[in-house]
C-alpha cells in the first residue's frame, strides 16, 4: 500500500440520488397511509352501505369484518414503519453531508453533486428494511381490499363473477408489481 492510498478519504457517495429515492418511498407510503386511514374510517357493518340484492348466504361474516380492520392496521403500521426508516436514512445522509471533514460538493462540468461519507452497508440495509415495510404494507392493503370487495359485492365463496372480476386482477397485478419492485430493490442492494 503506498502513501496515496493511506491518505485517501473514504469512498463518497453522490447522495442526491439516494435522497430522491428516499423521498419517493416516503411520498408513496404517505399516499397509501392516507388511503388506509380513510379505509379505517369506513364502518363495514353499517346497514346503509350494504347492497340490497345480496343472497343471505353471501353476506360477509364477522371474521371478514375483523380481518378488514386488522389488515388496515397492519398496512398502516407497515407504511409508517417504512416511512420512518426512510426519513431516518435521509437524516443520516444529511448529517454525514454536513460534516466538515471532507469536501461536500463535487463539480463536474456544469453539474454539482452533494457528497457525503456514508456507511454503504448501513445504507443498503436501511433501504432493504424500508422496502420490506412497503412490500408488507402493500400486501396487507391488498388483503384489506379483498375484504372490502366481499363487503360490497358478496363473500368469495358464493362464486359471484363480480367478486372474482374485482379480486382476480387485484391478486395478479399487485403481486406482479411487488415482484418487479423487489427485483429492483435487490438489484440496487447489490450495487
Amino acid at each position: 500500500m503506498d502513501d496515496n492510498d493511506a491518505a485517501a478519504p473514504p469512498t463518497k457517495l453522490a447522495t442526491s440520488i439516494q435522497i430522491t429515492a428516499l423521498d419517493g418511498i416516503v411520498n408513496v407510503n404517505s399516499l397509501f397511509t392516507l388511503a388506509v386511514f380513510i379505509g379505517l374510517a369506513w364502518n363495514p357493518t353499517d346497514p346503509s352501505t350494504q347492497p340490497l340484492n345480496f343472497d343471505p348466504n353471501c353476506l360477509p361474516t364477522a371474521k371478514i369484518a375483523q380481518d378488514l380492520v386488522s389488515f388496515h392496521v397492519y398496512s398502516f403500521s407497515s407504511f409508517l414503519f417504512s416511512s420512518l426508516i426512510a426519513l431516518a436514512l435521509k437524516q443520516a445522509i444529511r448529517i454525514a453531508r454536513s460534516s466538515n471533514h471532507y469536501p461536500r460538493t463535487l463539480h463536474i462540468r456544469d453539474l454539482t453533486f452533494d457528497l457525503a461519507v456514508v456507511n454503504k452497508s448501513a445504507l443498503r440495509v436501511g433501504y432493504l428494511v424500508s422496502a420490506a415495510g412497503s412490500v408488507s404494507g402493500c400486501i396487507c392493503l391488498m388483503m384489506a381490499l379483498i375484504n372490502v370487495v366481499q363487503f360490497k359485492l358478496g363473500a368469495l365463496g358464493c362464486g359471484s363473477l363480480h367478486v372474482y372480476g374485482a379480486v382476480v386482477p387485484l391478486v395478479i397485478l399487485v403481486p406482479s408489481a411487488l415482484l418487479i419492485y423487489v427485483c429492483f430493490v435487490l438489484y440496487a442492494f447489490t450495487r
